[in-house]
């Protein structure tokens, strides 16, 4: 999209000089739409895209007396002049008619003269106003950009545009790139975690060669400790049995003991 500031610089008039050719000439519209739509352009109208092929964008609007006197500089006075110039002709030519005619006739009514001598009075008038806005020697002399020079400047606008977007696509870039490389950073921790647990599972579905040696062992030791146990029974029973059979004897020595005193004394 076109942005012009104002239509009071010199890109401005040169944009409503191709709104006008673009009116006359492409769409064909007449004189007086043309001029009542130049008109509404310079003074309040901001989008000129209804009016022409490319969006243009106006920032600042001129108001009603700044932009009709841009109105009568670039359009009535540059491209209406002549035909004004030439209503004035026409009417200084009728006026000369009716004067001669009421010169040399007593029939020409005395009113028709007048109102030819109003209506050249009027295109006077008009004459004088259209060229109290003819631009002064300054604007003649003032050489408006070409069409390359401002498609120049608009190409250098929009690659201002582009460059401004790619570094802005550049910073989310860097940013997005940044996101990915945290993101691989936890994953590849996650994934030595996952790996972490399956170790451990797989060692407690399947133990390691080292486990199940260790096991054996344990297993070998426990057997070996159970025969030991098993002997300090047998042991701990034998040495009850001779300390059972110590103390039988013992009492079976004491009742013979008694019994052979018994004896001897009843005797």
């Amino acid at each position: 999209m076109k942005k012009v500031d104002s239509l009071s610089s010199a890109r401005g008039r040169l944009l409503l000089q191709e709104v006008y050719h673009e009116l006359k000439y492409q769409k064909q519209a007449g004189s007086l739409a043309i001029l009542l739509i130049c008109w509404r352009i310079c003074v309040y109208d901001s989008d000129l895209s209804k009016y022409v092929a490319t969006e243009v964008n106006i920032l600042h609007r001129l108001g009603f007396l700044r932009g009709t006197r841009i109105w009568m500089e670039e359009i009535v006075n540059r491209f209406y002049f002549s035909a004004i110039n030439s209503f004035v002709y026409f009417g200084a030519a009728v006026l000369l008619v009716l004067i001669g005619v009421r010169r040399f006739s007593e029939s020409m009514d005395d009113n028709l003269v007048i109102a030819g001598v109003v209506f050249e009075a009027l295109m006077l008038f008009f004459m004088f106003i259209v060229m109290l806005f003819t631009p002064g020697e300054e604007a003649a002399t003032f050489s408006y950009p070409e069409p390359e020079d401002v498609q120049k400047e608009e190409l250098i606008s929009e690659i201002g545009e582009i460059a401004r977007d790619f570094a802005q696509a550049a910073v989310q870039l860097e940013i997005l790139t940044g996101e990915l490389a945290r993101m691989n950073s936890n994953q590849e921790q996650l994934i030595e975690k996952i790996n972490e647990l399956a170790n451990t599972f797989a060692d407690t579905a399947s133990p390691n060669p080292e486990l199940i040696n260790c096991m054996k062992e344990t297993n070998q030791e426990l057997n070996n400790f159970k025969g030991t146990i098993s002997e300090l029974n047998n042991s701990a029973k034998m040495l009850r049995k001779e300390e059972i059979e110590h103390s039988v004897r013992k009492e079976i020595e004491k009742i013979i003991t008694n019994k052979i005193l018994n004896n001897g004394n009843e005797q």
